[in-house]
């Protein structure tokens, strides 16, 4: 098929890629690549750390996504840290959110040790005393924007759409056109670049007096610290307040930060959707398929994400979880 695919982020790119692998004839269409979310976006591979009570499908989705990663990674010649990820709570109250995270994986079968003091340490010397935490294992981190620079080598990228592609794949994140902008609302999300003389060994998430926060190490002493997410109106930016807040509960949990140079802030748009999930697969208009609404889990999902729109349309299967269609109401209501 000829199929033009709207959007170079990591989603977009990704979904170019597998089409392109399947020998279709793929172009992308994007103003400026790779520089919305993923551009932004930390790249924690982490489908466990990311659950929370009433988003079990994500678990679902996110580790079907992550069997995906290796060989994904593999064929773009890119750097997949398979290191886990710690989750820590500061104070007490702070480790109860460890805690029912924790249950909640345990009840879906999902591995997670409950670490005290002690553990904490020895998994990462860095930190600051905490209250405790778990080791997720079996996640993992890549950069997202070496991700892009090598999918961004392997396909075509054009100005404009062709008037003859049989198919287009809509990955603008979190600016959809009519009949689906309604389906998708910009989340701020704020995130700074750091380097360090003592990076963490691993991708620590962490709660301080309520305040989520988390480091991903680069491998090259960068640290990556995020995110604050806010609801709002206008062009996303770097606030004074979500950097105040970023580096206060970082600092608590990781005393190295004040020797750390700070390198980059960052400000973009997470596409949400009313339920959380994403839009993957029929629009609803014919010849139009949706690849977007990820967000916080862009990253993860763009495999998982790619092989749905490529079998969809290859064969029509449909994964009702992410259908776009469960929101047919709400297309019509945005093409108002």
């Amino acid at each position: 098929m000829r199929i033009d695919v709207l959007g170079a982020g990591i989603v977009g790119l990704t979904v170019a890629e597998e089409l392109g692998r399947r020998g279709h004839d793929v172009a992308v269409v994007d103003p400026r690549p790779a520089t919305g979310a993923s551009y932004a976006a930390a790249g924690m591979l982490s489908p466990a750390a990311e659950v929370w009570h009433g988003e079990e499908e994500i678990l679902r989705l996110g580790l079907a996504s992550m069997d995906l990663w290796p060989d994904l990674a593999g064929r773009l010649g890119v750097d997949l840290r398979r290191t886990g990820t710690l989750l820590v709570g500061y104070d007490v109250g702070d480790l109860q959110q460890v805690e029912r995270q924790v249950a909640l994986l345990q009840r879906h079968g999902h591995p997670a040790d409950l670490l005290g003091r002690a553990g904490v340490r020895s998994a990462e010397p860095a930190l600051a005393r905490v209250a405790g935490g778990a080791l997720l294992p079996e996640e993992a981190s890549v950069d997202p924007r070496a991700v892009c620079d090598a999918l961004l080598d392997r396909v075509v990228l054009r100005g404009e759409r062709r008037p003859d592609a049989e198919c287009t794949v809509v990955a603008t994140g979190a600016s959809l056109p009519a009949p689906w902008s309604g389906l998708v609302a910009g989340v701020r999300g704020e995130i700074l670049r750091l380097r360090s003389d003592d990076p963490p060994r691993r991708t620590v998430r962490g709660w301080v007096a309520g305040e989520p926060v988390y480091l991903v190490p680069r491998g090259d002493d960068r640290v990556v610290l995020g995110a604050t997410s806010e609801a709002h109106d206008g062009p996303p930016v770097v606030t004074a307040g979500g950097v105040l807040r970023l580096l206060s509960a970082a600092r608590a949990l990781w005393p190295a930060l004040d020797r750390a140079e700070l390198v980059e802030g960052t400000a973009r748009d997470r596409p949400g959707t009313p339920d959380g999930l994403p839009l993957v697969g029929p629009s609803g208009v014919d010849g139009v398929v949706l690849a977007a609404g990820h967000y916080r889990h862009g990253v993860l999902l763009a495999p998982l994400t790619a092989r749905l729109v490529a079998d969809h349309l290859e064969t029509g299967a449909v994964t009702a979880a992410v259908d776009p269609r469960r929101f047919a109401g709400a297309r019509t209501e945005g093409a108002r």
